[in-house]
C-alpha cells in the first residue's frame, strides 16, 4: 500500500445528452503505477465513462460496489475518486481505449490488438495480479475460448491473470452478491500471494 497522496477529487456531475454523443471514440487515462497489487482491466470505456473521464463511471455499473464488497476499498468509492485507488495498490486500464455505447461494437481485431497492448503494459508495470473484467471479451482478445472465471493457468511475465465478469449493469448474468463473492475470491488470492512474498 502506498503513502497517502494529495489528490484533488472532482465534484461528481452528470453529462448531458450532447456530451454523451460527443464522447464516442474518446479515451480516458489509465490509473496505473508500477508494482500494483491488482491492475483491473476493463473492456473499453462506455460513453458515460468517457464523458466524465473516470473509469466505470455510469450509474448502475457494479464495479465500485463489488470492489468495496470484495474488501479492496475501506468504503464505497465514487468513480470520481478513482485516482485514490493507487494509494491502495490498485489500478485500472482497458483492453481497448476508444469509447463505444456497447462493448459488442468492438471488433475481434481490436480486442486481439488490445490484449497485446495490455500485455506490454503488464510487463512494464509488473502488477502482482491483472484482473480482466469480461469473460467473452477475454476469450476473444487472448484467444482462450475455454477460459472460465478465476485464476488463469497462464501468466504475463510474473503477473497472475484473473478473470472476472463484466460488471456493467447491462450484464444480467451475475447478481451483485455473486460479483462481490468473485471479488472476494480475488482479494483472498492477492492476500495469500502477498503473505508468501513476505516470508
Amino acid at each position: 500500500m502506498r503513502g497517502k497522496s494529495q489528490i484533488q477529487i472532482e465534484t461528481p456531475w452528470r453529462p448531458t445528452a450532447a456530451q454523451l454523443a460527443a464522447a464516442r471514440d474518446k479515451t480516458i487515462p489509465d490509473v496505473i503505477a508500477p508494482s500494483l497489487r491488482v491492475l483491473f482491466v476493463g473492456i473499453n470505456p462506455g460513453l458515460y465513462t468517457a464523458a466524465i473521464g473516470h473509469h466505470f463511471g455510469r450509474p448502475g455499473n457494479r464495479f465500485w460496489p463489488a470492489l468495496h464488497a470484495g474488501g479492496f476499498t475501506p468504503r464505497l468509492f465514487s468513480p470520481f475518486e478513482s485516482a485514490r485507488l493507487l494509494d491502495l495498490g490498485l489500478g485500472i486500464t482497458n483492453l481497448v481505449n476508444r469509447a463505444t455505447a456497447l462493448a459488442h461494437e468492438l471488433t475481434a481485431d481490436e480486442l486481439v490488438a488490445g490484449a497485446a497492448r495490455v500485455a506490454r503494459k503488464i510487463r512494464r508495470y509488473r502488477p502482482a495480479f491483472a484482473a480482466i473484467l469480461g469473460l467473452t471479451s477475454y476469450r476473444v482478445a487472448f484467444e482462450k475460448p475455454e477460459a472460465v472465471v478465476g485464476l488463469q493457468p497462464e501468466r504475463i511475465g510474473e503477473t497472475h491473470i484473473w478473470l472476472l465478469p463484466n460488471p456493467s449493469g447491462l450484464n444480467a448474468n451475475h447478481l451483485p452478491r455473486h460479483l462481490a463473492e468473485m471479488f472476494r475470491d480475488l482479494n483472498r488470492a492477492v492476500q495469500r500471494a502477498t503473505s508468501r512474498q513476505r516470508r
